[in-house]
């Protein structure tokens, strides 16, 4: 049986968050594994926690240059990384806030996204398509410290 391992940081402002995320994609991108498909990560949380911060973090992490917006109406957004010492290439990033079940995802090319071991894809509302996320998706979780002023946020890797 797979131990899982925690990791659990406080961050005390959007600028912390979205540092943390900057860092975690650096990591990432560094230390990608040769899998033969994309690495997903699976950010949750309620509606403020900081996922979008954190990808917004991650893809400043990674250079790219383009703003981060979240991708709820248009569910995918890609942005291409122009560093070329690092083996992921391209960021995905994924809100399925508005994805009714899997059959939604697939009808938009996800099964391709995932196939790409270039792929970075950060998912926010994982659990509306838990059923096609690969097993080795990494999982964050997001909550909001409200007695903190002003509110912080747990940010927990797994």
């Amino acid at each position: 049986m797979k131990k899982s391992i925690k990791k659990n940081i406080k961050t005390n402002s959007r600028r912390e968050t979205q540092l943390a995320g900057a860092a975690f994609g650096v990591f990432l991108a560094k230390h990608s594994l040769s899998a033969p498909h994309a690495q997903v990560v699976a950010l949750k949380g309620e509606l403020g926690a900081g996922k979008t911060t954190f990808a917004q973090g991650v893809a400043k992490g990674l250079g790219v240059k383009e703003k981060i917006l979240s991708p709820t109406f248009v569910i995918i957004k890609s942005y291409k990384i122009r560093n070329t010492k690092y083996k992921i290439q391209n960021l995905y990033h994924v809100d399925c806030y508005r994805i009714k079940n899997e059959q939604d995802l697939l009808a938009l090319g996800w099964d391709k996204i995932v196939s790409d071991p270039q792929n970075l894809v950060l998912i926010e509302w994982p659990e509306r398509i838990r059923k096609v996320l690969p097993k080795n998706t990494i999982s964050i979780s997001f909550k909001t410290i409200k007695t903190s002023k002003p509110p912080a946020r747990r940010i927990t890797f797994s």
